[in-house]
């Protein structure tokens, strides 16, 4: 495994700028690939008539390793990306070399939390993503989160496309339960957690240790939902102590 490139896919409602403070010292010592979702960053949603669907965006993944040939990688996201690499390993597991899950779960949405960004999508196609900071962040980031690294956030925030966030947002709330297809993900996995995670909290990582076959648990003190932005030197050395093994 430590010679496969490792692909980590970004949060919601950011792009894979998130990824900007762990891309040099990860890429130090690995092949580092960080894509931008469909429709965020600069990435274009293909037009479709279809319904928002992440296994449309693990297609995506698919065709990426594909144009770079590459047969296996070690694959993870934080949130959204943990979601998204649940669908590409129920699409192609024999893509995937080992599993980096990071403030993530494998449950799906409730109605109620579904019903929220049925919510979120119909309110920034109506007025843009302006709003969004002051909504989500203090759900994103610890209590007292860096005022840099917020502002940073409301920076990756309101630069994207609000198709673009409201493909996403509809998209994740149709995802199923992806414990059965964790369950017979037969690699290696690193599940890393913020200490004040409040929207995937340390119980939902617990789960996941539980579920997986071969599961390294890291818990990061004093962070939040979106650790890559609020601790990435603890993200690198959670990569980088488990990559070799």
């Amino acid at each position: 495994m430590k010679d496969l490139p490792l692909v980590l896919l970004h949060a919601f409602p950011v792009d894979a700028r998130m990824w900007d403070a762990v891309r040099a010292p990860l890429s130090e010592r690995l092949r580092l690939i960080t894509p931008d979702q469909r429709g965020l960053g600069r990435s274009p949603l293909p037009e479709t008539d279809r319904e928002p669907d992440l296994d449309d965006a693990a297609r995506d993944v698919v065709a990426l390793l594909d144009r770079l040939e590459l047969d296996k990688v070690v694959l993870g996201g934080c949130s959204m990306g943990g979601y998204l690499t649940m669908a590409v390993l129920r699409l192609a597991p024999e893509r995937v070399g080992g599993l980096v899950f990071i403030d993530t779960k494998a449950t799906a949405d409730t109605p109620e939390a579904a019903q929220a960004r049925h919510d979120v999508a119909a309110r920034v196609e109506a007025e843009g993503a302006g709003w969004m900071p002051e909504a989500v962040t203090p759900g994103l980031l610890a209590e007292k989160a860096r005022p840099e690294v917020a502002e940073r956030l409301r920076e990756l925030i309101t630069t994207q496309p609000p198709s673009g966030i409201a493909w996403a947002a509809r998209a994740m709330a149709a995802r199923p339960d992806s414990l059965e297809t964790l369950r017979s993900a037969d690699v290696p996995a690193l599940v890393v957690v913020g200490e004040e995670d409040g929207l995937t909290p340390l119980e939902a990582a617990n789960t996941l240790v539980e579920t997986l076959p071969d599961a390294t648990l890291v818990v990061l003190p004093e962070a939040g939902h979106l650790t890559p932005l609020e601790d990435p030197a603890g993200v690198v050395e959670a990569i980088l102590g488990w990559y070799p093994a």
